[in-house]
């Protein structure tokens, strides 16, 4: 089913029943959850409950071993490596350490997907890409910088551009606050939530930054013990009497 077929009521990402194990070790267990149209939904969880295990199996990096896992309702694990490549076009993934190229400079390192995906353009239009994407983050004075000489935040930044310059329809996040100081964390945090506002994006949103996930969040999915042990909405949750959800919000 092709995007131009799904209903707009229908979630973007949809799985049912998700599976993965590494040997004995069951991570994804029986997992379920929707993410729908221009929303931004936190996967919480502990260290090493499974959350970017979720995220790798959604972008096709690691293979499920049961379960549904449509996007744009495409069944991603039987997917080819051509109809996986055209999905990575609409599904933006901001890694958690920014995986910039040190030896690229700024416009190289957001010029790089546009070659990456074969998409074909000239070179004005790249140009303006470039330019639009660095304009969104704040940072267009930067283009023609190396990546070291940029600060931790600038660096976020950068890697958000070059995941905004294919103009994805979901963004993927995966703890995009660590490392960074509290003030440029809710900066970062409120620039999420303007990309969400001007581009209507639908977003999964990996986070252990409470504040992020308060600023970011219309709904949060708690990932405990391999399966969805919770969904609602920050204030929701942070009132259940429920020790196992209350940790998290303590």
């Amino acid at each position: 089913m092709s995007l131009e077929n799904i209903a707009p009521s229908s979630p973007v990402i949809h799985i049912r029943g998700l599976k993965k194990s590494f040997g004995n070790n069951a991570v994804l267990r029986n997992f379920d959850m929707d993410l729908n149209p221009g929303e931004n939904v936190v996967v919480l969880g502990k260290s090493g409950s499974g959350k970017s295990v979720l995220i790798k199996c959604i972008i096709g990096l690691m293979q499920p071993d049961e379960g549904d896992l449509l996007v744009f309702g495409d069944n991603v694990p039987t997917l080819s490596h051509d109809d996986l490549d055209k999905m990575r076009v609409k599904v933006g993934f901001l890694f958690q350490s920014n995986a910039l190229y040190d030896s690229m400079t700024v416009r190289e390192n957001l010029e790089f997907p546009l070659r990456r995906h074969w998409i074909r353009t000239g070179k004005e239009n790249v140009n303006d890409l470039v330019m639009e994407a660095l304009t969104n983050v704040g940072l267009a004075d930067t283009v023609d910088m190396m990546p070291g000489e940029l600060s931790g935040g600038m660096r976020k930044r950068i890697a958000l551009a070059r995941t905004l310059i294919l103009k994805p329809k979901i963004i993927l996040y995966d703890e995009p606050t660590t490392g960074l100081d509290p003030i440029t964390a809710k900066e970062i945090s409120n620039l999420m939530l303007d990309i969400q506002k001007k581009y209507n994006t639908s977003s999964i949103i990996i986070s252990h930054d409470m504040n992020c996930v308060r600023i970011t969040a219309n709904r949060i999915v708690m990932l405990i013990d391999g399966y969805c042990y919770a969904n609602g909405t920050y204030d929701e949750l942070k009132r259940s009497d429920d020790k196992r959800i209350r940790q998290f919000f303590d």
